[in-house]
């Protein structure tokens, strides 16, 4: 075998050098570099999260989630000039009161599980001006200061839960016995809420509702009691997709007559958009309290911070799944926000959301407030 062939042979083919080898554009000065918590340094879960926007994938959604809802607190916390305080409505429920509206939406298995004890954290200290939520979002609370949910597990027979009375809602188990209860206690409230209806022209909304329960459950590790307390009015769209409903359709019989008002309700959840100096939306899951918010927020062309969790995708063509950036299609996220989508499961997520944000910025305020004493 001559030199040629032999230098021909040992050589890397053009084409795979070429694929292979590839020279890289210079990467824009500025872009940050991927770089996870140095253990080394010691167990300090504040310094780790301060990491996770450079660690990529969700820990890098999650780090700018931080980012965004600390842009709604720091919002929020600029005093508005006199002129720009504005009162509506015939009860005063809306009221401009700070420089961002926070609208937060959750889904009824948020009010089942731990994550409701973060929620009424959150209310119970006036950090947001609203709620929409589900049916269940609102009962699964109330029917807590009844009667515990229990922790069960996901492979649990459905077949024989049903035999024993028992529902399942993922790996949590709520006897049946709750639900019954629940009606003891809330058939009488609708009772006086129709008197009340019949006797002084009271038109009941899906608010109006959910604050006469907060209200009348006077239990502070409920979010309602705090939601009614701190005058946070509390949208549910859906009010009948539930035990509520079933609880109002039985009451259909024994007392017919009561009516429930939400187009009064939209007018108002929408008036609190199109009113807002400026506006954050923190939404956990999809469906109907995900497009209401949002659909709110069109009113005033756009939020101008957006914060999503959900584990859905956007390829079914689902609003639940649809990524910020279809909102700012149609005018409910503004064009020039940056919003963020966290795929991950919410009760994993949203207490180190809270308490990298809001838990953070009460509790560092509450210790410079006594120190200033």
């Amino acid at each position: 075998m001559n030199d040629d062939i032999r230098n021909s042979q040992n050589k890397i083919p053009e084409i795979v050098k070429n694929a292979v080898l590839m020279q890289s554009s210079p990467i824009p000065m500025g872009t940050p570099v991927v770089k996870g918590y140095d253990w080394n340094k010691g167990i300090n879960y504040h310094a780790l999260f301060e990491t996770y926007k450079n660690s990529g994938f969700q820990a890098r959604n999650f780090g700018l989630a931080v980012d965004e809802i600390q842009k709604m607190i720091n919002a929020r916390n600029i005093p508005l000039e006199d002129d720009q305080i504005d009162t509506l409505e015939e009860d005063n429920f809306i009221r401009r009161k700070s420089s961002c509206t926070i609208f937060l939406g959750y889904t009824s298995n948020m009010a089942s599980c731990g994550i409701r004890d973060t929620i009424r954290f959150l209310v119970q200290h006036k950090m947001i001006d609203c709620i929409v939520t589900t049916a269940g979002g609102v009962e699964e609370d109330l029917i807590k200061c009844l009667a515990p949910t229990y922790i069960g597990d996901f492979h649990l027979e459905g077949k024989s839960l049903r035999q024993h009375g028992i529902n399942r809602i993922g790996n949590l188990l709520v006897p049946n016995n709750n639900y019954c209860l629940f009606e003891d206690w809330i058939i009488p409230i609708l009772d006086e809420m129709l008197t009340e209806q019949k006797t002084k022209d009271i038109l009941w909304t899906p608010s109006k509702v959910i604050t006469r329960l907060g209200e009348k459950i006077n239990n502070e590790d409920s979010i309602y009691y705090w939601a009614a307390k701190n005058k946070i009015p509390v949208f549910s769209p859906a009010l009948t997709d539930g035990s509520l409903g079933d609880m109002m359709y039985f009451h259909s019989f024994k007392n017919p007559g009561l009516i429930i008002d939400i187009i009064s309700d939209l007018r108002r959840l929408n008036t609190m958009a199109m009113k807002a100096v400026k506006s954050g939306m923190i939404i956990i899951g999809g469906g109907v309290v995900k497009h209401h918010i949002c659909n709110a927020n069109l009113m005033r062309n756009g939020a101008d911070y957006s914060v999503f969790i959900n584990t859905a995708s956007e390829f079914d063509g689902s609003d639940s799944g649809a990524r910020p950036d279809e909102a700012i299609s149609w005018g409910k996220i503004r064009m020039d926000a940056k919003p963020v989508k966290i795929y991950a499961e919410a009760s994993l997520v949203f207490p180190l959301l809270v308490g990298e944000t809001f838990a953070r910025h009460y509790h560092s305020t509450k210790e410079k407030t006594i120190s200033d004493v």
